[in-house]
């Protein structure tokens, strides 16, 4: 029992630590760019949606390391599922969504091949060194097409077309964060010791998770991938999930979340498609390349992971298509996509995993 709850506590802090590193480095990161005179929308297409995958990034690297592929594996597709299927899930259901159509056909675009790389190159159970190359290739072209969204909203390019859910209105203006901080050499330091700080709160946290994960699976006798597609995947999108519910409450995550945010609220959709996205094609071929071989994939990745995200890929990409907007019921239907998936992992999980 004893052996249990260290556990739990470990798991617990894990949360804690990558929750606060990753918003820390984050918002320190993004400053540093801005700092050495990037522009803004450079910043915003690169830097972020990095960020907003860090945790699952940095886990991830480090179970390859440690030749845990299952929850490095785990990490990413649970990860990228989670992310679509419950947190922008929720943030189509609930909120008044607002995107540029562009960013979100190209986006879901790429996730869809992303997923379907994944279907043809992962058949016989590992990632082949074609797959790694085909994800990393998607990866560039995701960044170099965020880029120049970011840059004609940034600019406010005449044609812009805008996808909208509820009753937002059709074309929003651009949310200042917070201004950056002017060049000096004390904001320098001072943003570059908060990067080394977050991402060293981060690798602390990752390492806890990588831990109390793999002592669950070993105390439960059950496989790797139960934990990271329910609490590893589930907390880390907690900061993220309570930003969809949109309740803004007082407190000390509150106040650390505002004053940490590096992105305006209304970029939350695309945010969360980004992060999938670098979750399959920068977050698989990087464990591949640490794990120095053709990375194994077990059947329940095969089996669900992989199928859910195209089926998600096509539900966030096809109507906006012919109906020239987002709705609602595309939300809900994520949501039940996910909470079959969670059943599945849950109740029929695959001892080949």
């Amino acid at each position: 029992m004893s052996v249990i709850i260290v556990t739990i506590l470990l798991y617990l802090f894990g949360l804690a630590a990558a929750a606060v590193g990753s918003r820390l480095a984050g918002r320190c990161a993004t400053w540093c760019g801005a700092l050495c005179g990037f522009p803004r929308w450079v910043v915003a297409g690169t830097v972020v949606p990095l960020c907003v995958a860090l945790p699952q990034l940095l886990l991830a690297f480090i179970a390859a390391g440690m030749d845990a592929t299952g929850l490095a594996v785990g990490v990413a597709l649970a990860g990228a599922v989670t992310d679509l299927g419950l947190v922008l899930g929720v943030c189509l259901w609930r909120r008044e969504v607002t995107v540029e159509r562009s960013e979100w056909y190209g986006k879901t675009a790429v996730l869809l091949l992303a997923g379907l790389v994944l279907a043809l190159f992962v058949r016989d159970g590992a990632l082949s060194y074609t797959g790694t190359g085909l994800l990393m290739a998607l990866f560039a072209v995701s960044v170099l097409h965020g880029i120049a969204c970011r840059c004609r909203q940034q600019q406010a390019e005449p044609g812009l077309c805008w996808l909208t859910a509820g009753a937002a209105p059709p074309a929003p203006a651009e949310q200042a964060v917070r201004a950056f901080p002017a060049m000096s050499v004390a904001n320098a330091l001072k943003n570059l010791l908060g990067t080394v700080l977050g991402v060293a709160l981060l690798a602390a946290g990752a390492l806890a998770l990588l831990t109390s994960a793999s002592a669950l699976a070993a105390l439960t006798g059950t496989i790797q991938a139960l934990w990271a597609a329910t609490l590893i995947s589930f907390g880390f999108c907690l900061p993220l999930l309570a930003e969809a519910v949109h309740r803004p409450r007082r407190g000390a995550w509150h106040w650390f979340a505002e004053r940490c945010r590096y992105y305006p609220p209304r970029q939350l959709p695309a945010q969360l498609l980004g992060s999938a996205v670098t979750e399959l094609t920068l977050v698989l071929p990087l464990s591949s390349l640490m794990y120095r071989d053709r990375l194994p994939v077990g059947a329940q990745f095969r089996a669900y992971d992989v199928p859910l995200c195209v089926v998600l890929a096509l539900v966030l990409l096809v109507p906006p298509l012919w109906q020239k907007r987002l709705a609602r019921w595309q939300g809900a239907v994520c949501g039940v996509l996910y909470l079959g998936y969670l059943a599945a992992v849950l109740f029929a999980p695959s001892a080949a995993a």
